[in-house]
């Protein structure tokens, strides 16, 4: 049986590594050397699980959407990282990275940014920490996510808006990264996603491996087993996907769906569509699938979705695509802005932009009355209500609401 978890050089088959410029080395290096001690620790799994619970308000529920599962005639679950404290998924992640920053003695905290999540997750546990906390957020992401922008400055970061490139999540980790190797000795960089060098991908996917590990828990205990017929979930860089799937890769039985961003289209040159338009490239520290052009310049990524808006997607996730472990569906801008609208009016759940992506991959599948379809709503839509009423006229097509 194929095994799609890292192997002990940080590679997912030919994707994965650490290509990084000799100035990291030594913090990539260390990093490498610490993770897995600390992390697998009994005292560090026990304060990690004790903040899940009490702090993050863990396990989110898996909720059966009655109305949902009618209209498309399998029975729908989901599983809503919305509920979290922050409002979406990335405090799993944040919430062990600060805890292994503190426990390698670092004081200050970077982090990037697209929208606004993982940045608002960031201030969060170095506001509950009492870590010095700096944010990198593309410029025209702070615009899009301003309420974001302004929880992360009244949570004590100081946020950095990026001005090069796009102005969008690809410029901010790139600024990030610049920054982390100006201040090696005293700086913890929390990466949001399964993207960067390796550990990153790994220590990422790991955080936010409880999402499938209440899963199991929670599947066994309302259907009688323990795995559903399909998983479904949004995917950007990759971190609530990597979660979502993450005790499932190498079940056969489990059929993993994965909703990139289309923008426009992806044939078109104004899209995210990182699996459909990417080729095999080195970002951030990484071999992975990229969109660029003949010369190795990175294309710019283009998305109503601040939160899918980059140019590459996570080793592990390449892997698992090149091998047909994974389908993935490109869903076009107007066709997510109609599935937060169909959620909300369906369910009474409004869902971020990003997990509205996932909601649209059930239109473009067909299921049998006895699927079970998990769906992660990795983030609720407070951030994008100006979004779905400016834009509503898009998707009128698809349906009236």
């Amino acid at each position: 049986m194929e095994n799609y978890h890292v192997d002990e050089n940080g590679f997912y088959g030919e994707f994965g590594g650490a290509y990084i410029p000799e100035i990291l080395y030594q913090c990539v290096h260390e990093l490498q050397e610490a993770y897995l001690p600390i992390i697998e620790s009994k005292k560090f799994q026990n304060e990690y699980r004790a903040l899940l619970r009490d702090y993050v308000g863990r396990p989110s529920p898996l909720y059966f959407a009655k109305r949902m599962s009618q209209k498309y005639g399998c029975k729908i679950y989901l599983k809503r990282e919305d509920l979290n404290h922050t409002g979406a998924h990335k405090i799993n992640n944040t919430i062990g990275q600060i805890l292994l920053a503190k426990k390698m003695g670092k004081t200050r905290i970077i982090a990037e940014t697209g929208a606004g999540q993982h940045g608002v997750a960031t201030a969060t546990v170095c506001a509950l920490m009492n870590m010095k906390c700096e944010i990198f957020m593309g410029a025209t992401d702070v615009e899009r996510q301003h309420t974001n922008v302004e929880r992360m400055k009244m949570l004590g970061a100081e946020v950095h808006p990026v001005r090069t490139g796009n102005k969008t999540l690809s410029d901010a980790c790139s600024e990030a990264i610049r920054d982390w190797c100006c201040h090696p000795k005293d700086t913890f960089y929390i990466v949001g996603s399964t993207m960067g060098p390796h550990p990153y991908p790994d220590i990422v996917a790991r955080m936010q491996s409880i999402i499938s590990e209440e899963l199991k828990t929670q599947l066994q205990e309302k259907i009688g087993r323990d795995y559903p017929d399909y998983l479904i979930a949004c995917i950007g860089g990759g971190s609530n996907a990597a979660g979502t799937i993450y005790h499932y890769v190498n079940d056969e039985r489990v059929k993993i769906v994965l909703a990139e961003a289309g923008g426009h289209g992806y044939e078109t040159d104004h899209t995210a569509a990182t699996f459909h338009r990417g080729t095999t490239g080195i970002l951030h520290g990484a071999k992975i699938l990229v969109m660029q052009n003949e010369d190795g310049q990175i294309q710019e990524a283009f998305t109503i979705s601040a939160g899918l808006d980059y140019p590459g997607v996570g080793p592990m996730h390449c892997n698992m695509y090149k091998a047909g472990r994974t389908e993935v569906l490109s869903i076009n801008d107007d066709e997510a802005i109609y599935a937060g609208y169909e959620l909300t009016r369906t369910e009474g759940i409004i869902p971020a932009i990003e997990s509205a992506h996932a909601i649209a991959a059930l239109k473009k599948k067909k299921f049998k009355s006895y699927d079970v379809v998990v769906l992660t709503v990795s983030g609720r839509g407070d951030k994008d209500v100006d979004t779905y009423l400016k834009n509503k006229e898009m998707a009128k097509e698809y349906g009236d609401f």
